[in-house]
């Protein structure tokens, strides 16, 4: 089988990190390029660092012209000091990597939404990622593939209080999350980064979503192989 080629953003998130770690030891691909701001000091034979400026992405053309794209751009409101910083990384950036990746022929895209995403929302941040699953959608690629996880559970490298909070609070009631709540159950980013690394490899036609519950499903399909 002819190894492939991937392209990553947002490895210095919680899903990237973990993800970039499951690409680079998979046998499925043999180059991994990522997309960073500054290097993150990451070696491995398989591993092709481009620093890049997310806001000029239209003048890195060569690393586009890859097989799979997975996407893990996210910021926080505190990080990004203002809602269009927040828009830029959460939904422009995104765009212009699936764009460029798409006109040089990539066959995948997949990349972490929100829960609740619903660009009707009244919520800011639920309707931007409305928004960009929207936009996304439109892009022609043969398979498109959009994860809304619920709370993210694991080990940032930045400290998010809401996060900390809420998983806190999650795990003092998991057991209520049962039935139509199971959607809402937390869930580790790591699981989340096995999901998109095995639905890459199903490479199913069209567009699908998953929820948190079918997130922990498709990543459990790896371990009933093991």
């Amino acid at each position: 089988m002819k190894e492939k080629t991937a392209l990553i953003a947002g490895t210095s998130g919680l899903i990237g990190s973990e993800l970039l770690q499951i690409l680079l030891n998979s046998r499925e691909y043999g180059e991994v390029i990522s997309l960073v701001r500054k290097p993150q000091k990451i070696h491995h034979s398989k591993l092709t660092e481009k620093v890049v400026s997310f806001d000029q992405l239209n003048t890195y053309d060569e690393v586009f012209s890859v097989d799979d794209v997975y996407c893990c751009l996210g910021t926080t409101i505190k990080k990004a000091k203002s809602k269009d910083a927040m828009y830029k990384v959460d939904v422009e950036y995104p765009l212009s990597i699936a764009r460029l990746s798409s006109s040089k022929g990539a066959k995948q895209f997949l990349i972490v939404s929100s829960m609740n995403a619903n660009p009707d929302s009244f919520i800011w941040y639920s309707k931007m990622k409305g928004q960009l699953e929207q936009e996304i959608k439109a892009v022609p690629f043969p398979s498109i593939s959009i994860f809304r996880p619920s709370l993210l559970l694991g080990s940032r490298k930045e400290f998010r209080l809401g996060e900390k909070v809420g998983a806190g609070m999650y795990r003092a009631a998991s057991f209520l999350f049962k039935g139509p709540l199971r959607k809402y159950r937390a869930i580790h980013g790591k699981t989340v980064a096995l999901a998109m690394y095995e639905t890459a490899q199903i490479g199913m036609d069209g567009i699908t979503v998953y929820l948190s519950e079918d997130i922990a499903a498709k990543a459990n399909e790896r371990f009933n192989r093991i």
